[in-house]
């Protein structure tokens, strides 16, 4: 029981600063449109849960556990790293690396735009946002994601805490397709959502109107783009150069 408090003491103490520095200020884990990055909080989640695993079962190998001798062993403490917990947290890492390299190409080659999220009056981010998409909708494979890595985050912190003594604690090595999975599902989501279109201005010179923004697309049938002004239909030319 007192391994238990302490490993939670620990944990209040590792976590609770950087929750209250994000809940003030955000930005860290916000995406290039100032809105919470599923990827970005997920993966930094596992990464707080992992080193506080370490940092619990270091300090109990030094006190309780009797020193250099704790660590040792094929079923050591730290047995199931290599084979559990590391794919555990690489999962969420390549969902984030992907996701931000296939929206930013996306962005870059005009196939896609981000709208710039409203401000807050208190500068801070809705939660809500990391389970919806761009519309404020919620998006059910953002929501699989985090409901689902939510509850094995649970599921290790509540086994370790069982039983501290024994290290990490002995999940099946499947267990990391829960996290797995739905990153991939999450990436094939960013890979396969279709374009938003968002303008970001607009603007008339001699008699030229020129629309700006992003996530236009031309009509799959090859017909001319149209631009709709009211009820009136005008043809439209797509400019490139001007694609964010």
């Amino acid at each position: 029981m007192a391994s238990a408090l302490c490993a939670l003491a620990l944990l209040a103490a590792l976590a609770g600063p950087i929750c209250l520095r994000l809940h003030r200020r955000p930005a860290f884990i916000t995406g290039r449109d100032g809105r919470l990055s599923t990827s970005t909080a997920l993966a930094l989640a596992w990464t707080v849960i992992l080193v506080w695993l370490l940092l619990a079962i270091l300090g109990y190998g030094l006190t309780a556990g009797g020193g250099v001798a704790y660590f040792r062993g094929a079923d050591g403490p730290l047995s199931t790293l290599t084979t559990v917990y590391l794919p555990l947290l690489g999962g969420p890492y390549v969902a984030l690396i992907a996701a931000k390299t296939v929206v930013g190409l996306r962005v870059a080659n005009g196939s896609l735009a981000k709208p710039a999220a409203k401000p807050t009056e208190s500068g801070r981010r809705p939660l809500r946002e990391l389970i919806a998409n761009d519309s404020g909708r919620t998006d059910l494979v953002d929501l699989q994601y985090v409901a689902l890595s939510a509850v094995t985050m649970l599921y290790v912190v509540l086994f370790f805490l069982a039983d501290v003594g024994t290290g990490l604690p002995l999940l099946p090595a499947e267990m990391w397709a829960l996290t797995g999975a739905p990153a991939g599902a999450y990436l094939v989501n960013k890979i396969a959502v279709r374009p938003n279109p968002v303008i970001t201005n607009v603007s008339a010179d001699n008699g030229r109107l020129t629309v700006e923004g992003g996530g236009f697309t031309p009509d799959p049938a090859g017909s001319p783009a149209l631009l709709a002004v009211g009820d009136t239909a005008l043809p439209a030319t797509a400019d490139p150069r001007r694609a964010p």
